[in-house]
């Protein structure tokens, strides 16, 4: 299983890598194979205003349409863009090339609410074992 260890997670499967006061944000590999092959990413607007876990997009694969949510809040300062051609991207890449958007972080105690990647792990082996 993937998981970087300079990322937080979030218990609906997205991952938060903090810059500084700014954070890139993507879906978890886990999540991605959950949800098979993307095919269509709705992402949220430049300088738009995301709340924690509150949707701000669609992802939209072969097998479901799910919300996009951001773990914390903040403006949107960057998009992935190539994501409209090529959503693929989030499965072939999920922490790399397939990242969602940028954020400036306006309340860093959010992040003390994220799962480390040690509680991540735990958290999927327990769902998967829960799916047996």
């Amino acid at each position: 299983m993937d998981i970087p260890k300079n990322c937080l997670y979030s218990r609906d499967h997205f991952w938060i890598r903090p810059e500084g006061n700014e954070a890139v944000i993507g879906v978890t590999d886990w999540a991605q194979r959950e949800l098979g092959e993307i095919g269509f990413v709705d992402l949220p607007e430049l300088e738009e205003e995301v709340d924690a876990f509150v949707s701000c997009g669609v992802l939209e694969s072969d097998k479901a349409v799910s919300d996009l949510t951001s773990p914390l809040s903040g403006e949107v300062i960057e998009v992935n863009f190539d994501l409209e051609s090529s959503p693929d991207q989030v499965n072939e890449d999920p922490y790399g090339e397939g990242w969602l958007f940028r954020i400036e972080i306006v309340n860093s105690e959010q992040l003390s609410a994220l799962m480390t990647p040690e509680k991540y792990e735990d958290y999927v082996i327990d769902l998967e074992v829960e799916e047996e």
